[in-house]
């Protein structure tokens, strides 16, 4: 959704070759299109764009052109590979990864020539993690004199020729919704064996907080960055989000360094090229130190994007190869020498004797995740080891509603962390702790992803001092048991955040479902809480009821289970093509459910794996507009009633309907609170929301869900996904099925990608240091 309408990563643009659908099934045992609420026939369309715009973990194709070397690209190019091919895939040789992706790396030791920062200590012992660290940034101030020597002023060359509109096109299309394709991150390294035990680092002195947005930019630093654009052959419009990101001296710093076009998120590497090119002329080339320092960057945020925190040495050297750099070791050994990344060893197998050589895996991230990521460890190992001592709350466990409640009362009782997992039906057992908490007089907060549960507050509503306890005068939340719901959600900038706010000695439970997608942000706090086995974990014994329950509960353990539904609970509606899937979705919406379910068509949600084809999220949208609250749109496309999805920041996507609009903004009602967008953020971040992708309804449930899985939908779809999209049905589920047997494949075979991330190893490393016992 990195599409500000949508919080997540950057857009697969991968399109599915269009499939036969006549013969479209469902889990056995479910009602077929002869049963379902819904009439047949609809005209054909062109089938749909099958990628799902907010998934950070979607893959894209090998086979994709190999890199083109700057200055390799022919002269009468222009910037060739802008937004109109690139962006497409056809020309990003990252989309290479495909056949030897992060998956294929290799780990192990640092390759030769790699800076000696990363190289383990004589004898089997490590370099410590914090000395690594202080090293590079006592290096700061020399490297940064160097920088100032090496970096001159530079002629500019001639403009660019070819269509620098194809660029402007990139930019808008990542404002209007429609994202660059991913990079080379598509899949992640293995997850690390078990970590041996190493000192750990001092508690970093506060975690950072999500980034707040850049300051607007003088009107003088717009034109001097606006000049040196139109030097290149760039579009000047995009001298206003250059100035942005980088700063009053922008100008300055990107006539310098034309690869710094790369901070604009729509722009790619071969797109920063001929912009080099055209002001630096040969001077601009694939070895060129400015171009490989920003590239290293450049990978590890698109790494980011992806969910990864870090990223293997092998893997990014892989990487820069791919995009023409010469010498990638070299590269790599000089951005750490630079600082402008951090490096990490994470032992591999158990302790050796001494003597011998530690196995290692080089990790290399940027600093933002990876101080996030240890500040988080260092925060919940204090939780755990600052608690005060059991408390007897035997009377409260005696009086919970079952069983698995009365365990989680008991666990929290006697410590400072504990992770509890369950299905949708187990978010009552959390509940039912805070409760009991509060009657035995403490001071407690429930955060929850998306809003919608009673008593509770969103983690991002919390975080801002928005909603929630407030903070004492130390600047840490004023409460004893901090309770996050929907805890698979939580990036590590923002479990760094909400960690660092709480007081010693009290008590976090971190609750969710390990089955949902995950967090839209980097890491996967909730997934490396488990694996590192540092603190109690309740698994609840309750299960999701009637036959949406059974058939979720089944998706969940890779089988897509035959379900008695004797009152139409679960119905399969065959289609043959897109078309057929829009009106069938709209009819179910607008006539079927509410006819035979007494559900009103506002309590009714459609969920679709992508925004773009002919039934993603924006056709579904305009059809159900159109049936249900036909207007003008005079709202820049909106009008009063409209139920739309508010998306404030990357990772938030929150359900409104439009009240009105004026000089001041869109006014939306949301939950009853009115908000007011601002009229210039009103395409990034409103679109309608009777139709959404499954990581922006994460997190939410609705009485009445119509899972839309047009035909070429099949290569979108993955266990989580489908697990995420059927477990947002309370009551019915009706699913629009055009992909035949590729729904019980993605269920059967098709798992979550893995992230790169270090805080499973850094937790076991602080409880080995603690004392603590695997739980």
């Amino acid at each position: 959704m990195q599409d500000p309408a949508e919080p997540a990563d950057a857009e697969d643009p991968t399109e599915a070759r269009p499939e036969d659908a006549a013969a479209a099934t469902g889990p056995a045992g479910a009602h077929t299109a002869g049963e379902a609420p819904a009439d047949p026939g609809a005209p054909a369309v062109a089938q749909p764009e099958a990628a799902d715009a907010a998934d950070p973990t979607e893959a894209r194709p090998a086979g994709t052109a190999p890199a083109d070397p700057a200055g390799a690209q022919a002269a009468g190019a222009g910037p060739e590979g802008l937004a109109g091919g690139e962006a497409a895939g056809a020309a990003d040789p990252a989309g290479a990864a495909g056949a030897e992706g992060p998956g294929d790396s290799p780990v192990g030791p640092t390759p030769d020539g790699t800076d000696t920062a990363a190289e383990p200590a004589a004898g089997g012992g490590l370099t410590e993690a914090q000395a690594e660290l202080a090293a590079q940034r006592i290096e700061r101030e020399r490297i940064a004199r160097r920088k100032a020597e090496r970096e001159g002023p530079v002629e500019a060359g001639a403009k660019l020729s070819g269509r620098a509109a194809d660029l402007l096109a990139a930019v808008r299309a990542v404002e209007s919704g429609a994202k660059p394709s991913s990079a080379y991150f598509d899949d992640a390294p293995a997850a690390p064996r078990k970590a041996a035990p190493v000192p750990p680092p001092p508690r970093p002195a506060a975690a950072p907080a999500p980034a707040a947005a850049p300051a607007a930019p003088s009107a003088d630093a717009v034109d001097a960055v606006r000049a040196v654009l139109a030097r290149g052959g760039a579009p000047e419009s995009l001298a206003g989000p250059v100035a942005t990101l980088l700063g009053e001296g922008a100008a300055q710093e990107l006539a310098q360094n034309p690869w710094r076009l790369l901070a604009v998120p729509a722009v790619r590497p071969t797109q920063a090229d001929g912009f080099a090119r055209a002001l630096l002329g040969s001077g601009a080339g694939p070895g060129d130190e400015r171009r490989t320092a920003v590239l290293v960057g450049w990978l590890l945020a698109q790494a980011g994007l992806k969910g990864h925190t870090a990223l293997e040495a092998p893997v990014l050297e892989k990487a820069l190869a791919q995009y023409g750099v010469p010498e990638p070791a070299a590269a790599l050994e000089q951005s750490i020498a630079d600082a402008s990344v951090l490096v990490f060893h994470e032992p591999l197998g158990p302790p050796v004797e001494e003597g011998e050589e530690q196995p290692v895996r080089i990790l290399v991230g940027l600093e933002g995740p990876a101080m996030a990521e240890e500040s988080l460890a260092d925060g919940l190992a204090r939780l755990a080891g600052t608690f005060d001592g059991p408390a007897d709350w035997e009377q409260a466990a005696a009086a919970a509603p079952d069983r698995s409640t009365a365990e989680l009362i008991r666990a929290v009782a006697g410590h400072g962390l504990v992770a509890h997992t369950g299905g949708e039906a187990a978010r009552g057992e959390p509940l039912a702790l805070a409760a009991a908490a509060r009657g035995l007089g403490l001071r407690v907060c429930v955060a929850a992803h998306a809003p919608g549960d009673r008593d509770s507050v969103t983690v991002a509503e919390l975080l801002s001092g928005r909603e929630g306890p407030g903070r004492d005068a130390d600047g840490q939340f004023a409460l004893d048991l901090l309770i996050v719901l929907d805890a698979p959600q939580l990036d590590v900038e923002s479990a760094a955040a909400l960690v660092e706010g709480m007081a010693d000695g009290a008590r976090l439970v971190l609750s969710g479902d390990p089955g949902v997608l995950g967090s839209a942000g980097a890491g996967r706090v909730f997934g490396d809480v488990l694996a590192a086995r540092t603190c109690p974990q309740l698994v609840s014994r309750t299960p999701d009821p009637g036959p949406v329950g059974e058939l979720v509960s089944g998706v969940g353990i890779g089988e897509l289970n035959q379900v008695d539904a004797p009152g139409k609970e679960v119905v399969i509606v065959p289609v043959q093509d897109a078309g057929e899937a829009v009106h069938r979705a709209v009819q179910l919406v607008a006539e079927s459910v509410p006819r035979a379910f007494g559900i009103p068509a506002d309590h009714v949600q459609v969920i679709t794996p992508g925004h773009g084809g002919s039934a993603g999220t924006r056709a579904l949208n305009a059809a159900l507009k159109e049936r249900l609250n036909p207007g003008p749109g005079r709202f820049g496309g909106f009008d009063p009633g409209d139920r739309v999805v508010h998306v404030p920041a990357p990772g938030q996507a929150l359900p409104a309907r439009v009240v009105s609009a004026d000089a001041e903004g869109l006014h939306l009602d949301r939950a009853g609170a009115p908000v007011v967008v601002p009229k210039e953020f009103v395409e990034s971040q409103v679109r309608h929301g009777w139709a959404v992708t499954a990581h922006q309804a994460v997190g939410a449930r609705w009485p009445a869900v119509v899972v839309v899985l047009p035909g070429d939908a099949a290569q979108a779809l993955s266990r989580d996904w489908v697990y995420t999209a059927f477990g947002r049905a309370e009551r019915h589920l009706s699913v629009v099925h055009g992909v035949d047997q590729a729904l019980p494949r993605a269920v059967a075979e098709v798992l979550p990608k893995p992230r790169t991330t270090r805080l499973a190893g850094l937790l076991k490393v602080l409880a080995a240091a603690g004392g603590r016992p695997e739980q």
